[in-house]
């Protein structure tokens, strides 16, 4: 990039659910900077973490999200669901599907459970301290509690929505490019 027409680029990746920062100097010479947030879609924040960022019974570490699994399970759900269905199904529809399970059928565990698996899956997370099925069947509020603190560990806020994140994330910050030695006349 030596023409004097042309301007050099530098990509910067920043990781997933950091935001840039303002006042980033520009690099000397003639570039421009691009900080690059794209790479929520593709991958999980951090491949080398092994298993859940909260143990399942770590409600009280967040009060907020108990309180919220406690008293509206329906909307917890709904959040979750969002952000593993990528946005496919809104977080008022999934909660809705929630509320009518629990009501007609009482086996909201199930319905649940899947969206539990499809989670570990999506970021190879264990079975761990037990299996999907018993987690939901048997401690479902501490499960749902433990999905949420997991995906707002790994950058999402679930209050927002799967749009609003992935436009919050893949925010692009150019800086000015750097004059070298001032302005010749």
């Amino acid at each position: 990039m030596s023409s004097t027409n042309q301007t050099a680029f530098q990509i910067i990746t920043l990781p997933k659910g950091q935001l840039p920062m303002t006042g980033i100097p520009a690099p000397p010479g003639n570039n421009r900077t691009v900080i690059n947030t794209t790479n929520i879609q593709a991958t999980p924040q951090n491949q080398s973490r092994q298993g859940w960022s909260t143990g399942l019974f770590g409600c009280l570490s967040d009060i907020s999200v108990y309180c919220l699994t406690c008293f509206c399970p329906c909307v917890a759900f709904g959040r979750i669901a969002e952000i593993i269905d990528r946005g496919a199904t809104s977080c008022g529809t999934s909660g809705a599907i929630y509320v009518g399970i629990c009501h007609f059928l009482c086996c909201v565990w199930i319905y649940t459970m899947c969206y539990r698996t499809k989670m570990r899956k999506q970021y190879n997370l264990p079975q761990s301290p037990c299996p999907d099925c018993c987690a939901h069947c048997l401690c479902h509020k501490h499960a749902l509690c433990q999905e949420y603190r997991e995906l707002e560990n790994r950058g999402f806020d679930l209050s927002i929505g799967w749009q609003a994140n992935i436009e919050k994330m893949n925010a692009v910050m150019m800086v000015a490019p750097g004059v070298p030695g001032g302005m010749p006349r």
